[in-house]
């Protein structure tokens, strides 16, 4: 109960925050997620990235990125042609449980686990995470030819990918910046994670379904909840990643789904009742789900 109290309790606060006062004010959703992802994030992005000596440990969290996405995308077609599931429903399954929320939910509980150093892996694994989300998310909602270059066109208009890249350049070059300008970036990035919780929580009061499957939700749950952190843990155990990082990426890999594949089923009319409602399920459960698996690692 420890773990529930000193983790999971305070994080889970700020999204009903941020739920409550949706469902009171009505507030612009979108507008207040466009902030955070265009003008936040990029700094705290940046922040994880700059002036840090990366070694393979960056390689080996874009690799496990890699590996939970198609593990999983694999287990849901193998699903689909057991169960005859039919292509909507297929990419409906795939955006609920290939997608976990790794920013907005994902790193505030590392933080709060595991310390500054791990929240920094779980920054770089979100940023990672959100680029293939863009790109593949789109694909499977669309199955189209124009969407997925619309994909393409979307994690190019990511300020953090040019966050990255601008981090990396400066790293390379070894170029050192100066003093209020760090404090500047500090300042900026220290707004952005609580302003994600909030956010989160403002997303989930606007997620609404009118069909409740209860057969395919309870497998979407089951495959993002409980199949994905064991993937992560065989491969964790499989391969030379470090304690520390492989501790990240279980507990990134038990996040609920992402909400932001709620959108994108919505925009493509991929199944959006069924994501919405493995989202909302997710999310909940996680509560006990991710409460139980801090308190195996920490």
């Amino acid at each position: 109960m420890g773990v529930f109290f000193e983790v999971v309790l305070p994080i889970i606060s700020i999204f009903v925050i941020g739920f409550v006062v949706q469902k009171w004010r009505k507030l612009d959703v979108k507008t207040a997620s466009t902030l955070t992802i265009y003008v936040f994030i990029p700094f705290l992005v940046f922040q994880a990235f700059y002036d840090k000596e990366f070694s393979g440990d960056f390689s080996m969290i874009v690799m496990f990125c890699f590996i939970l996405l198609f593990s999983i995308i694999l287990l849901d077609k193998i699903l689909a042609k057991i169960l005859k599931w039919d292509r909507g429903e297929e990419s409906g399954i795939i955006l609920s449980t290939a997608f976990m929320n790794a920013g907005n939910y994902g790193a505030p509980v590392v933080l709060f686990a595991l310390g500054q150093e791990a929240f920094t892996y779980a920054v770089i694994f979100f940023s990672i995470q959100a680029i293939i989300m863009n790109i593949f998310g789109v694909y499977y909602a669309s199955r189209g030819g124009y969407e997925i270059r619309y994909a393409f066109y979307s994690v190019l208009k990511m300020p953090a990918t040019y966050a990255i890249i601008l981090a990396f350049s400066l790293n390379g070059l070894n170029v050192q910046l100066g003093g209020p300008v760090i404090e500047m970036i500090d300042f900026m990035a220290a707004v952005g994670l609580p302003l994600m919780m909030v956010v989160l929580g403002m997303q989930l009061a606007n997620i609404e379904f009118k069909e409740f499957e209860i057969s395919k939700v309870a497998i979407g749950s089951a495959i993002k909840l409980l199949a994905m952190p064991l993937v992560a843990w065989l491969f964790v155990w499989l391969l030379p990643v470090s304690p520390l990082i492989g501790k990240v990426i279980i507990i990134l890999s038990a996040m609920p789904t992402a909400a932001t594949t709620t959108m994108f089923a919505l925009e493509f009319k991929a199944r959006p009742d069924l994501v919405s409602s493995v989202t909302m399920v997710t999310t909940l459960l996680s509560v006990v789900t991710n409460s139980v698996l801090l308190a195996i690692l920490v």
